[in-house]
């Protein structure tokens, strides 16, 4: 039965045995000129053949930019039995290639090469559709280059088993990413637990993380399995990972070291296999030369890293994700706001979002709540007047007044009930209280923030 397939052939002239043979098995064949570069058109198969003449630097120097951008596809090179030797071409080959054959062709392993290739290329493609499908599901959206890049990132890191990295301001979604990398790994069926480092005091976050036995301390009435334990065969998140002491450091150093855990109060180490994502938004190369952070933990913890850009630094998802979010809200308290006004996509796209995502989602709740018409305007939003942040100088200064907004709304949409306002801006209930103390706010449910 032919192959249905289609086969890429770059090459100027090309090479009419190559093209018969290819032909002859049911292939249909484009080639395109290598001269074209970058911008040559044409279809963009799984599978591609590269028909090397005598070795040209300048001719594999075009050709390697061409197939820089055609990353999806597999390349196959044919080359002469001289030209193979050549330091040019086999550096070609090993750089772009899944395999390669030497001329006179042997039709028949050709033709096996390259039903392989469009085999491989088959199965990877269902797989990264599963991918993509679980990060609709459990990650943010968009459509700007920054994002697009995190998307193909997250494709390659998330399979391997091996710890990761994620760097990013407050707000920027660094837990959705990482339950996207859990989601998508070989773990997504096992526990995914989460840990904020920054919510519980030193002495509380050694037992939570490592467990404890019965009497080890001061009311453990009875032995308590750690947070490292529970993940056992999953993943752990480590939020705010640049926060925890030097104690705490060491400890987990061991863990990533020896997979070992033992409890506070206990005698014997247990083996447990969890995979370790880290997330922070202190700037840990900074900490590690102040002294503030191991450096063998942060080379531990540093293998596979993904950074996530601020809102600002992505202007094309800002209305992007506003209409997620109304259309969220729209379906769970069937609110009658049917979109933004122009004035508003103007005021949101110029706005700097200090608070990142999370300022974003908390604005367009509370404008869905407040708006009088059926579109949401600028002053719905808080964009305009003297509360508006994007009139602040200092960039410090506004993330503060974002964070304390933020809190302010969530315990006024939950009449003051602390343990939902902390479910609804995604901290613990300690962290909801840290952040009350620090923004000196009074657990209010109606007028604006008030400060104690």
């Amino acid at each position: 039965m032919a192959v249905e397939n289609i086969t890429l052939l770059v090459g100027g002239a090309g090479d009419e045995s190559v093209v018969s043979t290819v032909a002859d098995a049911g292939w249909r064949v484009h080639e395109i000129d290598v001269e074209e570069g970058p911008s040559a058109s044409g279809p963009r198969p799984a599978v591609g053949l590269v028909c090397i003449p005598d070795p040209d630097p300048g001719w594999l120097a075009r050709v390697h930019r061409l197939v820089e951008h055609r990353q999806q596809t597999d390349w196959i090179a044919v080359v002469s039995r001289d030209s193979v030797t050549d330091p040019w071409v086999r550096e070609f080959i090993a750089l772009h290639c899944v395999d390669y054959h030497t001329t006179p062709l042997c039709p028949q392993r050709l033709r096996f090469a390259l039903g392989h290739a469009a085999g491989m290329a088959a199965l990877v493609a269902q797989n990264q559709g599963a991918v993509i499908a679980a990060e609709e599901r459990h990650s943010f959206v968009g459509r700007s280059p920054a994002l697009l890049r995190i998307r193909r990132d997250l494709k390659k890191i998330a399979p391997v088993d091996m710890p990761v990295l994620i760097t990013g301001e407050t707000g920027t979604g660094k837990e959705l990413v990482a339950r996207t990398v859990h989601h998508v790994s070989r773990r997504r069926d096992q526990p995914f637990v989460a840990v904020n480092c920054a919510a519980m005091p030193p002495s509380l976050i050694h037992a939570e993380l490592f467990g404890f036995e019965k009497g080890a301390f001061t009311g453990a009435h009875q032995r308590r399995v750690g947070h490292l334990e529970a993940a056992g065969g999953g993943t752990i998140f480590l939020d705010e990972i640049g926060d925890l002491d030097a104690e705490l450091q060491a400890l987990l150093l061991r863990f990533l070291e020896l997979k070992a855990v033992r409890r506070v109060g206990g005698r014997e180490e247990m083996t447990v296999d969890a995979r370790v994502v880290a997330a922070t938004n202190v700037d840990l190369e900074a900490a590690v030369k102040s002294g503030r952070f191991r450096e063998d933990l942060y080379y531990r913890l540093n293998v596979l890293r993904l950074r996530l850009p601020p809102l600002r630094e992505r202007p094309e998802d800002v209305e992007v994700l506003a209409q997620v979010f109304l259309d969220q809200y729209a379906r769970e308290q069937s609110s009658r706001v049917a979109g933004f006004s122009r004035a508003a996509i103007a005021a949101m796209c110029s706005h700097p979002w200090p608070g990142n995502v999370r300022e974003l989602l908390n604005r367009v709740r509370r404008a869905a709540v407040m708006a009088e018409g059926r579109l949401i305007t600028p002053e719905d939003l808080h964009l305009v007047g003297e509360g508006d942040t994007v009139g602040a100088l200092n960039l410090e200064d506004a993330r503060e007044e974002a964070e304390r907004l933020t809190v302010h709304e969530a315990l006024r949409r939950t009449g003051g009930n602390a343990s939902r306002a902390a479910r609804l801006v995604g901290v613990s209930r300690a962290t909801l209280y840290r952040l009350l103390d620090k923004h000196k706010l009074v657990r209010v449910a109606v007028g604006e923030p008030s400060r104690k």
